[in-house]
């Protein structure tokens, strides 16, 4: 894996930081925008995160420990999925960094991800972070 093949995707929401920051970190929100994905975390550094579903047919259970939430600006996780096939060991571990910039009535979203094993990996990781992100968008601009 190079920790450097990094995976980066923003988006502008018209929507004040507050309510950008609540979609983020509510499970029954998140599930709305996040691919019906259920997650159950207290949002406190050192705790477990995990989501949980189906994509595209297959059950999963991804998990992950919050790294850095700083109430909005920052939310900073873990992440492994077994769907990878890959084993449960700490250089399977992304890195997910959320950062929230606003200027009043606008939010800007950045999301990083590290630890993508190839170009394509890295492009694919892009493309479904950009999906999330645009759902937030679109469900937050209604």
């Amino acid at each position: 894996m190079d920790k450097n093949l990094i995976a980066k995707v923003s988006t502008i929401i018209n929507t004040p930081i507050a309510q950008v920051w609540e979609a983020l970190t509510k499970p029954e929100i998140i599930k709305q925008y996040m691919f019906g994905t259920n997650v159950v975390s207290d949002w406190k550094v050192g705790s477990s995160i995990v989501w949980k579903g189906e994509w595209q047919g297959k059950s999963y259970e991804d998990k992950g420990k919050i790294l850095k939430f700083e109430e909005e600006r920052i939310l900073q996780y873990s992440h492994f999925s077994p769907l990878t096939g890959k084993p449960d060991v700490p250089e399977n571990y992304h890195t997910v960094t959320i950062e929230l910039f606003s200027d009043g009535t606008q939010t800007t979203v950045t999301l990083s991800q590290d630890n993508n094993a190839t170009e394509e990996d890295r492009e694919h990781s892009e493309k479904n972070w950009q999906m999330m992100l645009d759902g937030l968008k679109k469900l937050l601009e209604k």
